[in-house]
Formats: structure tokens, C-alpha cells, sequence
């Protein structure tokens, strides 16, 4: 789900007064005997997901309201390398001023996506979900979960006022799982969700046993994470499970293969290169 309007709109011009500041010195030097129409293309230069093109789009527009952008690849889908991902027709100062700022966009957008379809891919067959995380780039998150949508991954919480979820640092803090269940429940408003993290098979039967709606079994084994699987269901079939911790590539399937119903990873935004792209200017 693409930002609104008003949100997306705010960051992009603040990004382009970033990089702008006081003027393009090289576009006004070179357009000094006036602006023209021109052309540009953007092309993939290796294969990927493809994520951020209409944010990319709308610096276009921001710069110059008669700047038409055709995207050729959705977000969400596949690209080869040297496929055309883009055109752009319009004023040559939007082309040049923008090509940064959107670039810097869509290549990191792209590279998220395309690792969370890397972790999705190998769980495709299995009922598990793939989630993301908090762990964003504070001013992006927005922007860096819908890559992972994109991607194939569902969105995990997007702040801390979405759901409560008591981790390890906070039952520390409220003096154990049943105390800190207790207190939560007292404030949190309906419907919110209450999660508990939870690192071994007591922490689970304490989860389970006070009314934990969802319980995250945290850096354990597949086989510890079965036992505690079975603990749940037999306490609350209705609990959903989520596995988080050290989720890799090459560990992702046997997660899912212990029947838990999510498995969290920040790995595809904290990890993720960025996927190659070019803007090639035709005047």
C-alpha cells in the first residue's frame, strides 16, 4: 500500500530541499540559454523486485507539474537486466534536478524488495508468514515496509502504538511475563493485541497461561521451538506464533516447517544491497 498522498509529499519535497539547497548550479549553468523538452529512460542494470517507482514519479512531478512519467514495471514485479523501468517526458531541469533524489529512492526500495522475495520464496509452499520488523531507518520506515509488501513479506507493526508486545527488557522492567501482562491490559485500548517475547519453554507456558494473544518464540531451536509449539496448542489453539531471531536464508524453511503461523526478520531492510539503476537522458 502506497503512502498517501500528504505523507509522501512532505518527504519528497524535504529530500529535494536537501539536495537542492540554495540551486542545481550545474542544470542552471547548462540551461542558461533556457529550458527544453527532453526524454529519459531508466534502465535496470541487474536483475530484481522492483520497488519505489511511483515515489520516484512523484519527484518528477513535484519539480515540474508537466512532467509525464510512464512506469514500466509495477512494483512488486521482476526485472531482467537492461529492461526499461521507466520513461520520462518533460522539462530537462526536472529531469536533471530530480535524478538523484529519485534514483536514491527506488534502488534502495528495490534491493529490500527483492531480498524479502529471496526469504518469501523459500517458505512459498508453507502456511508461515513472512513479517518484517522495526528495525528501519528512522524517517523511512514507511517507505522501507512497503518495500517489503512489495517484496511478498506482511507488515509487522509499523509503531509502537500499533500492538503491544512485551519483550525481554520489559518484563525486566515490570518484574516478570504475568505482572507485565497484567499492567497492559489495564491501558491498552480495544481491539489491540498483546505479544510476549518469550527465550524458553517457561517463558511460553507463562505467555500461554495469562493471555498472551500472540507469543514470539525467540532464538530457539526448531526442535525447542515444537516443544513449544505443542505447549501452546494445547493451552490455546487460537494463539498465533511467531519465530524471530537470527532468521536467515538458509534457516528460513526448517522455521517454518515447525508450524509456527509468522516468522519475523529484519534481514531484507538491514541487509539488502541495493539494486542497480540508471537514468540515461535522450535531449
Amino acid at each position: 500500500m502506497l503512502p498517501s498522498k500528504i505523507v509522501l509529499d512532505s518527504m519528497l519535497v524535504d529530500w529535494l530541499k536537501e539536495d537542492i539547497g540554495r540551486g542545481d548550479r550545474t542544470t542552471t549553468g547548462i540551461l542558461s540559454q533556457g529550458d527544453r523538452a527532453g526524454t529519459a529512460t531508466w534502465v535496470a542494470k541487474e536483475a530484481g523486485v522492483i520497488a519505489g517507482l511511483p515515489m520516484a514519479k512523484r519527484v518528477f512531478e513535484l519539480l515540474d507539474d508537466t512532467v509525464k512519467v510512464e512506469i514500466q514495471v509495477p512494483d512488486g514485479e521482476t526485472c531482467q537486466v537492461g529492461q526499461q523501468l521507466l520513461y520520462i517526458d518533460g522539462p530537462l531541469s526536472a529531469l536533471l534536478t530530480g535524478e538523484r533524489v529519485a534514483l536514491n529512492i527506488a534502488m534502495p526500495l528495490s534491493g529490500i524488495a527483492t531480498a524479502t522475495r529471496a526469504y518469501a520464496e523459500r517458505i512459498a509452499d508453507l502456511p508461515a508468514q513472512l513479517v518484517d520488523t522495526r528495525k528501519t531507518t528512522p524517517g523511512l520506515r514507511i517507505l522501507e515496509k512497503y518495500a517489503t509488501q512489495a517484496g511478498g513479506a506482511m507488515n509487522h507493526r509499523m509503531g509502537l502504538d500499533d500492538a503491544v508486545m512485551i519483550k525481554e527488557n520489559h518484563i525486566a522492567a515490570a518484574g516478570g511475563i504475568e505482572k507485565a501482562i497484567a499492567s497492559v491490559r489495564v491501558t491498552m485500548p480495544y481491539p489491540l493485541s498483546i505479544e510476549v517475547e518469550t527465550e524458553n519453554l517457561d517463558e511460553v507456558s507463562q505467555a500461554a497461561a495469562h493471555g498472551a494473544d500472540i507469543i514470539m518464540l525467540d532464538n530457539m531451536s526448531p526442535e525447542l521451538m515444537r516443544e513449544a509449539i505443542s505447549l501452546i496448542r494445547s493451552e490455546n489453539p487460537r494463539i498465533k506464533i511467531e519465530a524471530s531471531g537470527n532468521i536467515t536464508l538458509e534457516t528460513i524453511r526448517a522455521v517454518a516447517e515447525t508450524g509456527v503461523d509468522y516468522i519475523s526478520t529484519s534481514a531484507p531492510i538491514t541487509r539488502s544491497p541495493w539494486l542497480d539503476i540508471s537514468m540515461r537522458i535522450q535531449s
